[in-house]
């Protein structure tokens, strides 16, 4: 059992240097079409935030405020900003709130009282986990060109 062990590291760690040899960096100015979309999602969310925190009334009551809406929506213009011009921590960032709708949408859906509920959080939560899964690919590629940059 315990030779084991050690036979599995090697392996695993020679599928890993596979892998990363595989990866292409990104080209000049190339920018992918998931990465494009996540632009976009970033965009469209922060619109929706500001015009959302200018145009509720009772935005207090139900928990939030204009500053917050204005941070939220601040965040977000620089996770798209900063996508766009292919920075790895703004699409590390972006990830972590789809991480974070994904989890929330999964906890409304354990509390969803009808059908559409129930299917807004599925719909929600299958849309997060494709933009999510297919953005790994995309920051590997900006983490290999940064690394080149500096081996070389």
């Amino acid at each position: 059992m315990a030779a084991s062990g050690p036979q599995q590291a090697p392996r695993a760690g020679g599928r890993e240097d596979r892998a990363r040899a595989a990866l292409s960096p990104l080209a000049e100015g190339e920018r992918p079409l998931t990465l494009l979309v996540a632009v976009a999602v970033a965009a469209l969310l922060a619109a929706g935030v500001i015009v959302g925190a200018l145009t509720d009334s009772e935005l207090s009551r139900h928990g939030g405020s204009v500053p917050g809406g204005i941070f939220l929506a601040a965040v977000l213009l620089a996770f798209a900003v900063n996508m766009l011009r292919r920075r790895y921590w703004a699409v590390l960032g972006f990830e972590a709130l789809l991480a974070f709708q994904m989890l929330v949408a999964s906890l409304a859906l354990v509390v969803a009282t009808s059908l559409l509920a129930a299917g807004i959080c599925l719909v929600s939560i299958a849309l997060g986990g494709t933009l999510f899964w297919k953005l790994i690919r995309v920051m590997a590629r900006i983490q290999a060109g940064e690394r080149s940059r500096y081996d070389a």
